[in-house]
């Protein structure tokens, strides 16, 4: 199984950025992994909140294969403990060979057709986040999965 966090826009914030990288560059050896940043929708003052998330839709459906795995970042989502997410994906590595898509949208969400195609959602918490800080916790927790599935000190009950 190859983790892939597909995100809408980039990181600004040369910090949040470096956390992310830092990160990032732990996650493979647990799962192989990328981060792709899809390019932002301009947006002018004649595109509606819609169209953009339709935009934006567009862009993420493009990346993601038949048969990829899509869990959506949304405060509507499952939550977990941090053990309970690395048995989530302990069991994804497990049961077969599709690839774990997550998915950052933008600013407004995602589309309807993204909802649609969903196999399911994940929520970091019911409050909301500057998305480059959802990112930042993400593939932290994802780093942190990988350390408790291999039973690394890094992770305190």
């Amino acid at each position: 199984m190859k983790i892939r966090v597909l995100c809408i826009g980039s990181v600004k914030d040369s910090t949040v950025s470096e956390c992310i990288a830092r990160y990032a560059k732990r996650i493979p050896y647990y799962w192989p992994f990328e981060i792709v940043n899809l390019p932002d929708v301009k947006v002018g003052k004649s595109i509606d909140v819609q169209k953009q998330k339709e935009l934006e839709g567009d862009r993420m459906l493009a990346e993601i294969g038949n048969g990829d795995f899509l869990l959506l970042l949304d405060e509507r989502g499952r939550s977990y403990t941090s053990r309970q997410f690395a048995d989530y994906l302990n069991k994804k590595g497990i049961d077969g060979n599709r690839n774990l898509v997550m998915a950052v949208g933008g600013p407004y969400g995602f589309c309807q057709r993204i909802y649609s195609r969903a196999d399911g959602m994940l929520s970091l918490s019911t409050m909301t986040f500057p998305h480059e800080l959802v990112r930042l916790f993400l593939v932290e927790q994802i780093y942190r999965a990988g350390t408790i599935l291999r039973g690394e000190p890094y992770h305190h009950d």
